[in-house]
């Protein structure tokens, strides 16, 4: 006799359950933050260490998060959940600004974003889209446009002196909202000082990655960072799970990491972002070895916690 759908629904929630024990969000947007959020640190962190998560990496275009994690560690007891943040490189930070990433990585973060919301790409595409990223509660100072190129195409001293900084802290060099035209030409150099934890974010929206430019970004020792949010119901859902399969196809398992990217007004929580495409990717017929590497293990190398 064949399980009734309640007996099977249990199996498929006890399987999701286990497989996102050590999971790892690279990408979570919390609050405090100038645009509206569903949650904040505690409340992402509280949902983390219930599910299992090894660590969570809180991410905000303006601010560098370390001190949150500091003192949620401190008031939190017996906390089972790794937590770490980092500098993203925009107007608010001083732009491509060493001293930033200086003190970024002095103070403990783990992860340098190019620019992201400041990002002369990202300008360029937010201002031609049908439908603009979500913006602030209260207005802001318009950004200043910022690339890591000058006016002929080579990289800014302050973008190589970033890059020294990175490979100094061994910390992670993630491309931001930057075109990949900048980013292919950034990770390159970034290779020759000595950068050795790379990544690119969300390839497919606002980075304009085609297949064979993940290719060669992937020969270089980049992994590729998909969204959750993209995939799943909510305001930012703009692929289906055979796109996702395809995508981690032409990266390979080893080379993608699936953080969530939620925290966003109108789409699910963080933990629950995984939840749901975990199930996509049982769908999909991707087995548990390949699912915990996606959704934990290869993050967790990043972060020197595997």
């Amino acid at each position: 006799m064949s399980d009734s759908p309640t007996s099977q629904d249990t199996a498929r929630k006890e399987q999701v359950a286990d497989l996102l024990k050590g999971a790892v969000d690279l990408h979570c947007h919390s609050g405090p933050a100038a645009m509206p959020r569903i949650l904040d640190h505690h409340d992402a962190t509280m949902d983390a260490q219930a599910a299992g998560f090894r660590a969570l990496l809180f991410k905000d275009h303006y601010y560098l998060g370390v001190s949150h994690c500091a003192m949620i560690e401190k008031l939190v007891p017996d906390l089972g959940v790794k937590l770490f943040s980092g500098v993203a490189l925009n107007n608010a930070s001083g732009g491509i600004n060493p001293h930033a990433v200086d003190h970024a990585i002095k103070i403990g973060g783990k992860i340098v974003w190019m620019p992201t919301l400041s990002a002369a790409n990202h300008i360029a595409q937010n201002e031609k889209a049908t439908k603009n990223f979500p913006s602030s509660n209260k207005p802001m100072l318009k950004a200043e446009p910022l690339s890591v190129l000058d006016a002929n195409g080579k990289l800014t001293d302050e973008t190589k002196q970033v890059l020294d900084l990175i490979a100094e802290g061994d910390i992670i060099l993630a491309g931001g909202h930057l075109h990949v035209s900048e980013q292919l030409v950034m990770f390159e150099e970034a290779v020759r000082r000595g950068v050795t934890k790379m990544l690119v974010n969300h390839p497919t929206y606002v980075i304009e990655c085609s297949e064979d430019d993940i290719r060669s970004l992937v020969a270089m020792g980049v992994y590729m960072e998909h969204s959750i949010c993209m995939f799943v119901e909510g305001r930012a859902h703009k692929f289906d799970s055979d796109t996702l399969r395809r995508l981690i196809e032409v990266a390979g398992v080893d080379m993608t990491i699936l953080s969530s990217d939620l925290g966003l007004t109108g789409s699910p929580r963080p933990v629950d972002g995984f939840r749901d495409v975990v199930g996509q990717l049982l769908d999909q017929q991707f087995s548990e070895a390949q699912i915990r590497a996606l959704v934990g293990d290869n993050a967790a190398r990043l972060l020197n916690l595997a």
